[in-house]
């Protein structure tokens, strides 16, 4: 089993820019395929990016696409997304998620709010 716990949300000015973190306990991510996905007030949850468990393959939704960067630290067990010229469409709350892909994940974190005022 893997415990998943998202960091570094807050409120932040659109241009601006967030880290988010994913920390993983009860077992290594090493083998992992991890991803970031949102979900905005009203609105289904969507993917934003995903790295492969060697992080040597990346890919993002357009909406983030050169905006936002997805990494990983599999000796630290973490997750990041480097997220830049934030816009107020951003907001929502972020969840990571480990060990799928596409949009089918069997862990999930609890979420961390990221509001970007314009």
């Amino acid at each position: 089993q893997v415990q998943l716990v998202e960091s570094g949300g807050g409120v932040v000015q659109a241009g601006g820019s967030l880290r988010l973190s994913c920390a993983a306990s009860g077992r290594t991510l090493g083998r992992l395929n991890m991803a970031w996905f949102r979900q905005a007030p009203g609105k289904e949850r969507e993917f934003v990016a995903r790295i492969s468990w060697s992080g040597g393959t990346t890919y993002y939704a357009d909406s983030v696409k050169g905006r936002f960067t997805i990494s990983r630290d599999n000796a630290k067990n973490t997750l990041s997304l480097q997220m830049n010229g934030l816009k107020p469409e951003d907001t929502a709350v972020y969840y990571c998620a480990g060990g799928g892909d596409g949009e089918t994940y069997a862990y999930w974190g609890q979420g961390t709010q990221v509001t970007v005022s314009s």
